[in-house]
C-alpha cells in the first residue's frame, strides 16, 4: 500500500510539473463558438451546455460570453461597460484617447485592457468545462489540444429574420445592426490578435439555417464524445 501511494504521488507531481510548463496540453476540455452576427449564438450555447450537463460529469459546464467583461472589468477596476466599449471603436484605434476621460485613478492602457481580456478569457479556457461564446475563444484557446472550435454561419436573408424577431426591427434596421456589430467584432478580434499572425482554424462550420436546434446539439454532442474532450480531464482521486 506504501509503494502504490509513493507511486500515485509521485505520478501527480509530474503531472502538476506538466501542466505548469505546458498548459496547452492539459488544459480544458472547451468549446468555442464563432458566429456570423443573426446565428443565435448564445442560444445554441446554453442547448448543448444542458445537455453536457446531463451527462452527470463531476465538473459542471458553463457558458461564458459576457462574463469575459465583467471578469476583466473587476480585475482593472473598471466597468464592463468601460472595458466593452474599448472593443467598439470602429473607426480608428484612438482607444487611449477614451481611456483618458477617465479619472487618473480609473486609468488604464488601451495595451492593459486587451491583455486583461485575453488573459481572462485564456484563463477560462484553461480551466476548462466551458462554452465560450465569441470573445475570439478559438484564436486564444488556438493551442489547447482539448478543445473543440465551432463556427455558425447563415444565409444573409436567414439572419436578418432571426434579428428582426429577436430584436424587434424592421428588415432594414436589422440588416444595418448586422453591419454595425459584424464590423466591431472585427476591431475586436485584430485588438486580440495585437499583430499575431494566427488563422481561424474551426473543427466543425455548421449552416444554422440547414438545421433544427436540436440537431446542431446532437451534431456537437456527438463531435465532443469523438474527440474525447469528456475523457481527456475526469477528475483525479485525491488522497487525505
Amino acid at each position: 500500500m506504501g509503494n502504490s501511494l509513493m507511486i500515485y504521488l509521485n505520478k501527480r507531481l509530474k503531472e502538476e510539473d506538466s501542466y505548469m510548463k505546458n498548459p496547452a496540453t492539459t488544459a480544458g476540455p472547451v468549446i468555442t463558438i464563432s458566429r456570423e452576427v443573426g446565428c443565435n449564438g448564445l442560444k445554441l450555447a446554453n442547448l448543448i451546455n444542458d445537455r453536457l450537463n446531463k451527462e452527470k460529469m463531476c465538473s459542471v459546464w458553463k457558458v461564458l460570453s459576457k462574463e469575459v467583461f465583467s471578469q476583466s472589468a473587476k480585475e482593472l477596476n473598471l466597468k464592463p461597460e468601460r472595458v466593452r466599449k474599448i472593443f467598439k471603436e470602429t473607426n480608428k484605434y484612438t482607444f487611449d484617447e477614451i481611456l483618458k476621460a477617465f479619472s487618473d485613478k480609473q486609468f488604464k492602457s488601451e495595451k492593459k485592457i486587451v491583455k486583461t481580456v485575453s488573459d481572462v478569457v485564456r484563463s477560462f479556457a484553461i480551466d476548462g468545462h466551458c462554452i465560450i461564446v465569441g470573445r475570439a475563444g478559438h484564436l486564444i484557446a488556438n493551442d489547447i489540444k482539448n478543445a473543440l472550435h465551432l463556427r455558425l454561419v447563415a444565409p444573409l436573408e436567414y439572419r436578418i429574420n432571426v434579428i428582426m424577431e429577436n430584436n424587434k426591427l424592421n428588415r432594414e434596421e436589422a440588416a444595418h445592426f448586422i453591419q454595425r456589430v459584424e464590423k466591431e467584432r472585427i476591431v475586436f478580434r485584430k485588438a486580440i490578435l495585437q499583430g499575431q499572425n494566427i488563422e481561424d482554424t474551426f473543427d466543425l462550420l455548421i449552416n444554422r439555417a440547414s438545421f433544427s436546434d436540436e440537431e446542431i446539439v446532437d451534431i456537437i454532442e456527438y463531435t465532443v464524445k469523438e474527440k474525447g474532450l469528456l475523457k481527456m480531464n475526469q477528475p483525479k482521486m485525491e488522497f487525505y
